[in-house]
């Protein structure tokens, strides 16, 4: 079934006259072939009557939409789950009617397909994607149905699970370590160099996220003492020193090379 452009109808009904309508309701006026859609004096009136349609209108929650619409002739019992289409204005007899409209309501969220458009014809003529679901004096009554298309929930993200090793790398402190200095004082100097890696782009993510940072515990509790107890610590080499401690000779990638055959050399 090809998907139906519009909105579900909400309510199909009978006027007397098109200014009976009430508000939230539109009168069928017209035919498809453009004559007027009046139904004829044996609608009860005497200046007969039209087919109305209500779509509900911007509705703050959405209401039961109409699933199916079926012209029965008044010997025909009413059939089960559909209710009589209403009449506006209400008729102070209930006079034979020899055609009756009853309409199928379902909630939206229960409706799997529903009415979106009602038109009115000559008998002989018939109207392409729309069904003919009976006949009202000249008229052919058709309808077009078309699967309700249903607004998806917003996808909510499953909270990550983190196993007990990556929670030992991670920089947020547990709630056991909310009370250790050294913990505090170690996530507070992360967040002071946060800024220096903010690349986040619009997906909140960086390039720093995952990689864990804390100092060694060996620095931990020279920090209250200042930087220079650290930097005492540190033991600057000369180019002289780094050379003799990483002298390098070669001495047997040299002796294998000489003991090769000419031709390989």
């Amino acid at each position: 079934m090809a998907a139906a452009e519009g909105t579900p109808l909400t309510g199909v009904a009978l006027a007397a006259a098109p200014e009976a309508a009430p508000a939230g309701w539109t009168a069928i006026t017209v035919t498809v072939e453009g004559a007027a859609a009046n139904l004829g004096k044996g609608f009860g009136h005497k200046g007969g009557g039209y087919l109305c349609v209500s779509t509900g209108g911007a509705q703050a929650a959405p209401g039961p939409v109409v699933t199916d619409v079926q012209v029965l002739s008044d010997r025909s019992p009413q059939p089960a789950g559909y209710t009589r289409a209403p009449e506006f204005p209400e008729p102070r007899t209930a006079g034979s009617r020899k055609k009756r409209v009853y309409v199928k309501l379902l909630p939206l969220d229960a409706a799997e397909t529903a009415v979106f458009d009602i038109k009115l014809s000559s008998k002989s003529k018939a109207l392409p994607h729309y069904m003919k679901i009976g006949e009202m004096g000249s008229f052919a009554i058709w309808c077009k149905k078309g699967p309700v298309l249903k607004s998806s929930p917003q996808p909510v993200p499953k909270p990550r699970t983190i196993s007990a090793g990556l929670r030992q790398l991670s920089l947020q402190p547990s709630a056991s370590d909310q009370k250790s200095p050294v913990a505090r004082g170690s996530v507070k100097r992360a967040s002071q160099y946060e800024s220096l890696y903010d690349t986040s782009n619009i997906y909140g993510l960086s390039a720093m996220d995952g990689v864990p940072f804390t100092l060694h515990p060996k620095f931990e509790s020279k920090l209250s003492s200042g930087s220079n107890a650290i930097l005492a610590d540190l033991n600057i080499k000369s180019l002289a020193d780094i050379e003799e401690e990483y002298n390098y000779a070669f001495v047997i990638e040299r002796t294998a090379a000489a003991r090769l055959p000419p031709s390989v050399c």
